[in-house]
């Protein structure tokens, strides 16, 4: 586990905090990501704390190996992660102009700051949101069932552009009464 001293961070000569480390993701982890995540391995976290009145700040990248699932058909997809992260950890809890100001302030207890789990949410938060193997890629298939399908945004456009309002229908047909009548 990646467990670091508030105070010895807070209180050190130096100005910086290295931290570099291959990093084991826990059983909870992939318990609490089996729908987000498959596997993941060569997860590693480089970076540094700082002191910064009133917070100690880490400022991390971290990379990995993932296996996730496709979006569209949940296939397994090997991905390599790579991504930075800035967290502020506080000693007491933060005010709301300070969570106003600052992007992430984690409250610590008892002195620890917890860097497993910073970097086990930033890999889940690190996903891209569209996942597919490399033939969905390629081949733009899309799947469909009894009555429904997915189409690419771009064929719905079109479709929608196609379709003739069923309001404009009835008075095009307005127009052809006028003539015969004359």
């Amino acid at each position: 586990m990646l467990n670091f001293s508030y105070s010895q961070i807070k209180n050190s000569r130096n100005p910086l905090t290295h931290v570099d480390e291959d990093v084991e993701l826990s059983k909870e982890f992939f318990d609490r990501s089996k729908e987000l995540l498959i596997d993941a391995k060569n997860v590693h976290v480089s970076g540094d704390f700082f002191y910064d009145e009133p917070f100690v700040t880490g400022n991390f990248t971290v990379e990995a190996d993932v296996v996730a699932p496709s979006t569209r058909s949940l296939k397994p997809v090997e991905l390599h992660q790579k991504f930075n992260f800035t967290e502020n950890y506080s000693e007491v809890e933060p005010t709301q102009e300070q969570l106003d100001e600052e992007d992430t302030i984690v409250t610590v207890k008892d002195d620890v700051i917890d860097l497993q789990k910073a970097v086990e949410d930033n890999l889940l938060l690190s996903l891209p949101s569209v996942i597919l193997t490399p033939e969905e890629e390629s081949e733009g298939d899309f799947p469909e069932g009894k009555g429904w399908k997915v189409v690419s945004q771009e064929d719905y456009q079109k479709e929608q552009s196609n379709k003739e309002n069923p309001a404009f229908a009835k008075l095009k047909d307005l127009f052809n009464d006028d003539k015969k009548n004359e």
